[in-house]
């Protein structure tokens, strides 16, 4: 219990330095109902064992951060935090890209700061966890800038926007809404003026972006959470078709233990094969997982995309 009201004593002290509200033995004292000597001793703890860089403020009669990036060296935390610190930092540092610059380096080096009291060896933090992204198309440095920027100051943006699909490029005025990461790519979801509608824009096939003056608001009737939790993968909407797909006995076992989709339903069958069944909104994505999984995996419904894996079965067969 003791050792648990001197953190308590140097969290609170370590905010209110922080805050620059210039704490001393005496408040640490009056506000714990302790000794001032015994408040004395905490500061000093802090000091020359956390190593804390608190300086003493004649003026103010009190302490405060002289590296305000210190971060408290917190040894109860839980393993649960440290991992999801160690998780942050390398999300910050890997799918970041490195286009979003200086800003994000102070929070980079605070986390940095609390790992570093964690680890055997400070430079080994970044052997600890990594993520490796395949086949993801980066986006420049302006259009993330100018697009994020967009999506926290809610103000329109103007591009140019590439369509593969049509080998086209068009005009387009968007309020933004959303940007995420997905699978290594950065997206923008945003409500499009040409389309009339919500639409999903690859920030690599953004050019000559341009932040308006224009505000805007959020529809009422757009779902955050409805949204990106409607259907299975990338493209998104109203979930149009409940697809079954049957995996085989064997890879069944790799299988069984994945989330494709919120409201998945599972369930083996007596030959030991797997039956996933969850919404989709678009054909597309679904279609290149199935081929993924090659004949280890037999679309049951719908029919129409039971004839599309099959035409594509087809025309790979004919390439060999």
């Amino acid at each position: 219990m003791g050792v648990k009201n001197i953190y308590e004593r140097f969290i609170w002290f370590d905010y209110r330095a922080r805050a620059k509200r210039y704490p001393n033995a005496s408040s640490l004292a009056e506000k714990f109902e302790i000794s001032t000597k015994t408040g004395q001793r905490d500061i000093e703890f802090m000091r020359n064992r956390l190593n804390c860089p608190l300086e003493y403020d004649k003026r103010e009669k009190g302490y405060y951060y002289e590296d305000d990036t210190f971060s408290l060296p917190m040894v109860y935390l839980s393993s649960r935090e440290i991992s999801s610190l160690l998780i942050a930092r390398k999300m910050l540092q890997d799918i970041s890209g490195g286009y979003i610059g200086d800003e994000i380096t102070s929070i980079l080096n605070k986390i940095t700061n609390v790992l570093n009291k964690h680890m055997a060896i400070g430079d080994h933090i970044d052997d600890a966890v990594s993520f490796q992204l395949i086949e993801y198309s980066p986006a420049s440095e302006t259009v993330f800038k100018s697009v994020l920027e967009g999506c926290l100051k809610q103000r329109c943006l103007n591009f140019t926007y590439y369509s593969p699909v049509r080998e086209e490029k068009s005009l387009r005025t968007v309020d933004p809404y959303h940007l995420f990461n997905y699978m290594g790519t950065w997206h923008l979801v945003a409500y499009c003026h040409m389309r009339k509608g919500i639409r999903d824009f690859a920030l690599n096939r953004i050019s000559e972006v341009k932040v308006l003056d224009d505000t805007f608001d959020i529809s009422e009737d757009f779902d955050f959470k409805e949204y990106f939790q409607s259907s299975f993968g990338l493209y998104k909407g109203k979930a149009r078709e409940m697809v079954t797909l049957r995996f085989s006995p064997l890879k069944s076992k790799w299988i069984k233990d994945q989330i494709w989709h919120r409201d998945q339903k599972a369930k083996f069958l007596k030959d030991g094969s797997f039956e996933l069944s969850f919404p989709i909104a678009d054909f597309f994505e679904i279609k290149m997982e199935v081929l993924k999984h090659g004949d280890m995996v037999e679309v049951i419904k719908p029919k129409n995309l039971r004839e599309l894996i099959k035409n594509e079965a087809k025309n790979i067969a004919k390439i060999y």
